[in-house]
């Protein structure tokens, strides 16, 4: 027996053949707006654009849209999934910076500027790490501080004072 689980978000993953609502998400079979296909998309809860969009199969009668079942849900979702990680890493990435420079002693220095992701309070945060992984020092900075080489020896120089 399937029930339409757009009806009922708290389901354990049944659906109609149109919608299905599962693990934080809802694939919707809907009319392809540019031509006369359907196209899939997934949604995660609480947000309103979908993560994924995807074209799907007709059915037999070549008018109507194949049914969703478990394991074409199980085949979305893990794309689904796929695409928020990359996106989350991608976002990670463009608040990262970081430079290796030498020391007054010639020792490696890797100075780290990560942007903190809060519209709240724009901040950032500057560390400088030893060739082990210990941390030597960290200041809070504007978010707009440009990490380079450069600032990052005048920071290492000053004995991690201001930047």
């Amino acid at each position: 027996m399937t029930r339409n689980t757009a009806e009922q978000p708290d389901s354990d993953g049944e659906g109609d053949e149109r919608t299905w609502v599962a693990s934080g998400f809802t694939a919707r079979v809907i009319k392809n707006e540019d031509d006369e296909g359907w196209a899939v998309t997934m949604t995660r809860d609480g947000e309103s654009e979908p993560v994924l969009v995807s074209p799907w199969t007709m059915g037999r009668d070549k008018k109507n849209p194949k049914p969703l079942n478990h394991a074409d849900f199980k085949t979305l979702l893990k794309g689904a999934r796929d695409v928020v990680t990359r996106h989350e890493a991608h976002a990670r990435a463009q608040r990262h910076r970081s430079v290796t420079i030498l020391d007054a002693e010639g020792s490696p220095v890797r100075v780290d500027l990560d942007i903190a992701a809060d519209e709240d309070d724009p901040h950032a945060m500057l560390s400088a790490w030893d060739p082990v992984g210990e941390k030597l020092a960290e200041r809070r900075v504007a978010p707009n501080f440009k990490l380079s080489s450069a600032s990052a020896g005048r920071w290492v120089a000053s004995g991690f004072g201001d930047v």
